[in-house]
């Protein structure tokens, strides 16, 4: 009976410590009890223990921890708007017994807390602003957070406003507000382009008419200095002025006429309004030659009563002292 004795006791002993010897993982920490009482706490690594009289309470992870709360609330324009609020928190390890026995449930206390800053912020702004300072809401409830929950063991490391999600109502009428804004600025792009093609048009069209003004006026100029170049000539050969003007419109005239014939490819055909159409424009011709005749007699008729003649003249006399009077054209 006494091997069999011994035996029980080795084994019984082996139990014993086995059950005394625990290990803790990396990033976590153990709390020890000696029947019920706080005894100590335990880090990471190979930890012994008194088998039946100390026990392992408990276990705290010391990583960072995420929290993602989502909130309800309105805004100052009676916008009913979700914003979701991740919370980054992490147990202090000087503090371990505070994280572990302070809270049973620091989960549901980071909840409350931020329910309570966001809903205390957010109705102090407008829908648009609640946008543009997410960052703003994020550091209160940092500072909300980082003061309540330090007393707890708990160090908040950062909090972020990851959604702000409105009602569907709303941003359907905040998609048709943008819509609308873009379609507005198009509208003023393709106005202004619009514009800018016209008074690019209105001014090739000013250059376009002022160029052909210039051409027809130079055109004019070269046409009058030709005749008065054509008149010279006549004059030259005894032509007066009535009579080469007549002539200068005489050969427009026909020479009008020969450049339409000459156009094989025209449909043009012009014709006298009436028979007699020849035989008056000839008449016509005669008249207006008979009467320039006239009027040039009685220019020179009165021109030498005044002293004045024409070297072309047969009865030309040069200027001399007995008839200082005398002038010469």
């Amino acid at each position: 009976m006494a091997p069999f004795l011994l035996g029980i006791v080795i084994f019984l002993g082996l139990i014993i410590i086995l059950t005394g010897i625990f290990t803790v993982k990396q990033q976590t920490a153990a709390v020890v009890e000696r029947f019920g009482k706080f005894l100590s706490i335990r880090h990471s690594g190979l930890q012994f223990k008194i088998p039946i009289f100390d026990k392992i309470a408990g276990r705290i992870n010391l990583k960072i921890q995420q929290l993602d709360v989502i909130v309800e609330t309105k805004t100052k324009d009676d916008v009913f708007v979700h914003l979701k609020i991740s919370v980054q928190f992490q147990v202090i390890k000087d503090k371990v017994y505070d994280a572990f026995y302070k809270l049973e449930n620091p989960q549901n206390q980071i909840t409350s807390y931020v329910f309570d800053v966001v809903r205390a912020e957010v109705p102090k702004m407008k829908l648009d602003d609640v946008f543009e300072r997410k960052d703003d809401i994020a550091i209160a409830v940092k500072e909300e957070l980082n003061d309540a929950m330090s007393d707890y063991g708990y160090d908040i490391i950062k909090t972020l406003v990851t959604d702000i999600d409105p009602d569907v109502k709303v941003k359907e009428a905040m998609n048709r507000i943008n819509a609308s804004e873009r379609e507005k600025v198009a509208a003023e792009y393709e106005a202004e382009a619009d514009r800018i093609k016209i008074v690019a048009k209105a001014r090739a069209e000013a250059e376009s008419k002022r160029l052909q003004g210039q051409g027809i006026a130079d055109q004019r100029r070269e046409i009058a200095r030709g005749l008065e170049e054509s008149v010279d000539v006549l004059n030259n050969v005894g032509i007066n002025s009535q009579e080469a003007s007549a002539l200068i419109v005489v050969t427009q005239h026909y020479d009008t006429l020969q450049s339409i014939g000459s156009e094989t490819d025209t449909n043009l055909i012009l014709l006298p309004n009436s028979p007699q159409a020849g035989s008056d424009m000839l008449n016509n011709m005669i008249a207006s030659f008979s009467a320039s005749n006239q009027i040039g007699e009685k220019m020179k008729e009165r021109n030498k009563a005044k002293g004045i003649v024409n070297k072309k003249d047969k009865n030309y006399r040069k200027p001399s002292e007995e008839n200082p009077d005398h002038l010469e054209f």
